[in-house]
């Protein structure tokens, strides 16, 4: 029992870390591109509501289990640094589309070797939200290809 509460703790703190890290950066990227007149804001809007949908939803649990994670201010700041080198170079719709396929790619890679690693320990409910917010990651990122 201990082993399989380490498991969901270790999924579900995964998909709240990815989930708030993706609404800190595309809010940043909004905010980069706030005057501009790009047709991918529509976009990232929604985005956004759906990375807070899991972020709650995974919250949720791990309270359920005492735990909730920690903010990661270096990520954050590193994350924010990058999005403004980024936008500075370049803030095209297909320059964006980019950096955030590149970066919800690797949190296909990330989530997916989670769910492998613990799918047949963790609650089966912890492995349906994991499997969804993978699949909100693939089908955001066929969205922004588009863009590209």
């Amino acid at each position: 029992m201990v082993n399989e509460m380490n498991h969901n703790l270790e999924l579900l703190t995964h998909i709240y870390k990815n989930s708030e890290m993706g609404v800190f950066t595309t809010t940043t990227l909004i905010n980069k591109i706030k005057l501009k007149e790009n047709k991918i804001k529509p976009i990232l809007e929604n985005e956004i509501k759906l990375y807070e949908d899991f972020m709650k939803k995974s919250k949720k649990i791990l309270k359920s289990y005492d735990s909730v994670p920690k903010n990661n201010i270096m990520a954050k700041l590193s994350s924010s640094i990058g999005i403004t080198m980024e936008t500075i170079k370049d803030n095209s719709d297909s320059a964006l589309a980019q950096m955030l396929v590149e970066g919800m790619s690797m949190g296909v890679v990330s989530i997916t070797t989670k769910i492998s690693q613990y799918i047949k320990v963790a609650d089966k409910k912890v492995i349906k939200l994991a499997k969804n917010f993978q699949k909100f990651q693939e089908e955001e990122i066929d969205k922004l290809k588009a863009y590209m």
